[in-house]
């Protein structure tokens, strides 16, 4: 004896399917960052550089052109329309 209906039953799968691929999806994300973090990273084991370059570096100068103002727009009297 079938106690849900189709339209019901069908709903039912597709609220399963949704969860689960919504657990498959964050899952392989979660996988893919925790893969990343595992990676040995080569800044980390770097020894100090020595004193010769401990030197500070040039600073570094931009050139920035200011903003121009654009001229205001002049406008012409209002024209007096007459509807018929």
């Amino acid at each position: 004896m079938v106690l849900l209906s189709i339209q019901s039953q069908g709903a039912i799968y597709t609220v399963i399917l949704f969860v689960l691929c919504a657990v498959f999806v964050h899952a392989f994300r979660l996988a893919k960052i925790g893969y990343k973090s595992m990676k040995k990273r080569p800044s980390d084991k770097k020894e100090p550089k020595s004193s010769a370059h401990a030197e500070k570096p040039e600073p570094v100068y931009y050139i920035v052109e200011r903003k121009k103002k654009r001229p205001k727009a002049e406008y012409s009297d209002p024209k007096r329309i007459s509807f018929k």
